[in-house]
């Protein structure tokens, strides 16, 4: 019988070997069949179509629309965007160090980062660039503008500015430009420790690690610590690993990669001794909180080492690594999917299978599978990291946004500029009443006209009740909706006070004391931190809901 069994293997082998040498050669029958099919279109484009084309953007529009069928991270990158991915991956690139935006067809300089080229060369916020080495900026996008400013470090720029009605000529040299991972750290009320982390670019593990040390040197009585990953995109897996380590014990797998090719598939484990094993961590993150983000909340919620709260997460769980083209080209693939130490896989959507409208689609709740972290909770895969306390995001009014949009807190800030040549330091700072009652005075001229989404429902509501011959009762109640709501629209400047005050805090103080002093300003008015500071002072909630 055994004999039986095994001449029965063998002759399966015998019959899936061809089988599969057989699909493997069809596969290389249509990649030769359609490479040769798209260079004869290419080709016969380029020799017989009516009009000149641009052969380089053709292709690069034929190599978009190719990849765009896959997943938004797998990307071709010619030549002259290589600088942008090294911004991205490395947090470097040649420049001026500044923010700019656009405006009425002016760019306008938002924020010239402390301490670099544009700071020491004495621009400021609200400067509207003229000119770049001679290259008019009025009618340019903040793209255009923004390639005239970047360049080689060490290369000699000359920047012509309007400030308050005056030209001004700066010539300065660009640099290498750094920008900082870690933009704050601090303490909060005293106890609790608090680190800002906007991105994953090199040295972020360092970086967090030695602003953790100095806390703690600086605090030997330090009760917790926050760990702020809110709008944290991601970026380099190696140093989300290390971050985790940073409260974790050496040897411990974090995060395991697994794509199409098995012998690339890799365990990343801890390869320190940790820093502090036993301070309580809460890890702040919201819907924009992404990948290597998603990397350390998660394998923290996994091991039951952190509590995590704010939103759910982005729920990016795919891999890219860049590989290098022809001509200096290179390409982000997408190679494997990672996978936090529960085993589970927090990637959201489905990129290999689309709805009829061609949009790829969430992974139904009715397909995630439960997983247990190291002390027994369950967790999901499939959907991002679910924080252990949700915590809903604060509401956006319309007014709020048409304020944020059409800039008027950034050019109240540069008002108030001229009037104040300082303002107290970031964290004793107030927008007092009075500041605010310049505030309304200086848009009650401006154009800050917006639509509700309760009004926007009622324009439709109108417009069915026509369309379906509706009694002219209707249209009378309709029209008293809409008298009310522009009636109530009246006081949204009273109703929304404390949310446009922090606009106007985070616009006035950038001004004075730079990104460090903004972040340290809304900290004292951040609904997320108190919760996070009420929980990490009380060490018993806290443990129960990491022991649940």
């Amino acid at each position: 019988m055994q004999h039986k069994r095994i001449i029965l293997v063998l002759l399966s082998f015998i019959l899936i070997v061809p089988t599969l040498k057989a699909q493997e050669e069809d596969k290389g029958f249509e990649l030769s069949k359609n490479l040769e099919i798209f260079s004869s279109v290419y080709k016969n484009l380029h020799l017989n179509y009516v009009d000149d084309i641009n052969p380089g953007e053709l292709m690069k529009n034929a190599i978009d629309a190719m990849l765009a069928k896959l997943d938004p991270y797998t990307n071709y990158i010619p030549e002259s965007d290589i600088e942008d991915v090294k911004l991205q991956l490395m947090g470097q690139y040649g420049g001026i160090g500044a923010l700019i935006h656009s405006k009425n067809g002016q760019v306008i300089i938002s924020e010239p980062y402390e301490g670099l080229p544009a700071d020491k060369a004495g621009l400021r916020a609200g400067d509207i660039i003229l000119e770049v080495n001679g290259q008019i900026a009025k009618d340019k996008s903040t793209d255009q503008v923004r390639e005239f400013l970047r360049g080689q470090a060490g290369s000699e720029i000359k920047i012509k500015v309007l400030r308050n009605g005056k030209e001004l000529e700066k010539i300065f040299k660009r640099e290498e430009i750094t920008l900082e991972n870690v933009p704050y750290y601090g303490m909060v009320k005293n106890e609790i420790g608090y680190i800002k982390l906007n991105e994953f670019t090199k040295d972020a593990a360092n970086n967090v690690s030695n602003a953790f040390r100095e806390l703690k040197n600086k605090n030997p009585k330090m009760k917790g610590l926050i760990l702020d990953l809110r709008g944290n995109g991601g970026g380099l897996l190696t140093d989300a690993v290390n971050i985790v380590n940073i409260f974790v014990d050496k040897g411990q797998n974090i995060v395991s990669t697994k794509g199409k090719i098995v012998e690339k598939n890799q365990t990343f484990k801890t390869l320190y001794p940790s820093v502090d094993l036993n301070i309580p961590v809460i890890v702040l993150v919201d819907n924009y909180s992404a990948s290597a983000s998603e990397i350390v909340a998660g394998s923290l919620q996994d091991l039951d080492r952190a509590v995590i709260m704010g939103q759910r997460t982005f729920g990016k769980g795919l891999v890219q690594n860049i590989i290098p083209l022809t001509y200096n080209a290179q390409m982000k693939v997408t190679v494997s999917k990672y996978y936090i130490p529960s085993g589970r896989c927090i990637q959201a959507i489905d990129y290999s299978h689309r709805d009829d409208n061609g949009r790829a689609t969430k992974l139904p709740d009715s397909l995630k599978t439960a997983f247990k972290t190291k002390g027994g909770r369950t967790v999901y895969d499939g959907f991002g990291i679910e924080p252990d306390i949700v915590i809903e995001p604060k509401y956006a009014s319309p007014l709020i946004m048409t304020i944020i949009t059409k800039f008027l807190a950034f050019d109240f800030a540069s008002e108030f500029v001229k009037n104040n040549p300082t303002i107290p330091s970031a964290k004793d700072f107030k927008i007092t009443d009075d500041i605010y009652k310049q505030f309304t005075d200086f848009i009650s001229d401006k154009d800050y006209s917006y639509s509700t989404i309760t009004e926007r429902m009622l324009k439709e509501l109108e417009e069915m009740s026509k369309k379906e011959k509706y009694s002219e009762e209707i249209e009378k109640t309709i029209e008293d909706l809409k008298q009310k709501i522009e009636k109530d629209k009246s006081n949204d400047l009273i109703k929304f006070k404390e949310d446009i005050k922090d606009i106007l805090l985070s616009e006035i103080v950038v001004r004075y004391h730079y990104q460090k002093g903004r972040i340290e300003a809304l900290l004292q008015s951040d609904a997320e931190i108190e919760e996070a500071v009420k929980l990490l002072l009380n060490p018993n909630q806290y443990n129960k809901i990491l022991s649940k």
